[in-house]
């Protein structure tokens, strides 16, 4: 069995492990990420899109911001789409001058491993049968099968940021692990197309129909979302079925049309919302999908993610400089006030645009609280600070 040992074992090779490393990097902090797939894989999957102020700010800060920086696409707002009408929020000019970016979450990952003065090779991709151990004594350590050879990661902590399927949040015992979970009766039916996006910003729509999302990726591609049944057969769901229940969704009379153009990719995601506490036992320190996921209505995974381990690194910091302890004892506390409150600005979001029920009275509710967030200066502040990332929590 081969056997080498570093100061922190980073399980997972998504923004939550590579952020970590950068951040430990910068700190003199040595580790190692471990990730089960290959580094094609890693850098290929689609995942979130829409950056934080604070997200944006973190990569320009670690030096993984220069493609950011050209190809991302600043938004100073957002539309909701109601009631056959389009509500502009402004959302800078109502929080402080915070906006959010929107850059691909594989963007993100190509440009972590690539921009890493180690190119990359302080990741062991295709780390197969990882496994952790010891993690309630001061000398934990993670298993892995790589390359048909047995290994052996020692280490003095162990960041568990291998996702929700990951198997570092199993380490934790029953007995102290509690979960969280609501899953929501439907899901997203989401593709990407080769076509300019047809809006200046994102319009999020409530309808009869069902909720609908314009998003984009680039200048040259959108990305667009259809709420349906969580279960729902993608089989079913040619590209002119597709665009048809997007026009419906979305168009106005106004004259506005939805630019069409090839889907290259498609795919249904269940929504869901799930938190762990604690997200720490031991020398084991949980981040970004590992301990909590939510609905993508309020755009927080990712960004979840780069503050969890933002924190992670701070009480590292601490620890290795200072001897100092009570920053990891409180690093779960710390990480979950901000979490609570993306989960119920997430729920919040979902359930103002979503279609949850038949019931009138439910509608009618609905449309008042679309009607108040749209008109009210004070709800649209609160629902701006939230979606640009609220600085401190």
């Amino acid at each position: 069995m081969g056997s080498m040992r570093t100061q922190v074992a980073i399980v997972g090779a998504g923004p939550a492990g590579l952020v970590l490393s950068y951040l430990l990097a910068r700190l003199d902090i040595d580790c190692i990420v471990l990730e089960h797939r290959d580094r094609a894989y890693v850098e290929q999957r689609v995942r979130a899109g829409v950056l934080e102020q604070g997200t944006v700010d973190l990569l320009h800060e670690i030096g993984a911001g220069e493609r950011l920086a050209r190809e991302g696409l600043v938004h100073h707002g957002i539309y909701i789409q109601y009631d056959g009408q389009r509500h502009h929020i402004p959302m800078s000019e109502l929080a402080g001058g915070r906006a959010i970016t929107v850059y691909g979450q594989q963007e993100v990952v190509k440009d972590l491993i690539s921009t890493s003065p180690k190119g990359g090779g302080w990741i062991i991709f295709e780390a197969g049968q990882v496994a952790v151990h010891d993690i309630e004594s001061e000398q934990p350590k993670v298993t892995y099968r790589h390359n048909g050879e047995q290994h052996e990661l020692q280490c003095d902590f162990i960041a568990g940021c291998d996702g929700f399927h990951g198997v570092c949040r199993e380490a934790i015992p029953r007995d102290v692990l509690r979960v969280y979970e609501k899953v929501y009766p439907f899901g997203w039916l989401g593709i990407l197309a080769h076509t300019a996006p047809s809006s200046d910003e994102l319009i999020y729509s409530c309808h009869q129909r069902g909720f609908a999302l314009l998003s984009m990726r680039s200048p040259q591609v959108s990305r667009l979302y259809l709420q349906c049944a969580p279960d729902e057969n993608i089989e079913e769901w040619p590209d002119e079925r597709i665009w048809g229940e997007l026009h419906a969704r979305l168009e106005l009379e106004d004259g506005w049309t939805l630019k069409e153009g090839p889907i290259f990719e498609k795919g249904v995601t269940a929504m869901r919302s799930f938190v762990a506490e604690p997200m720490q036992y031991g020398q084991l320190f949980l981040a970004g999908d590992a301990a909590h996921v939510v609905p993508a209505t309020g755009a927080k995974g990712m960004n979840l993610a780069v503050a969890d381990v933002r924190v992670m690194s701070e009480a590292l910091s601490a620890w290795y400089t200072e001897g100092r302890r009570d920053m990891l004892d409180a690093y779960s506390a710390t990480c979950l006030r901000r979490v609570w409150r993306a989960q119920h600005f997430s729920y919040w979001m979902t359930s103002l645009l979503h279609r949850l029920s038949d019931d009138p009275f439910q509608q009618q509710l609905q449309l008042s609280e679309l009607r108040y967030v749209t008109t009210s200066r004070a709800a649209a502040t609160a629902l701006s600070e939230n979606y640009v990332g609220l600085a401190s929590v």
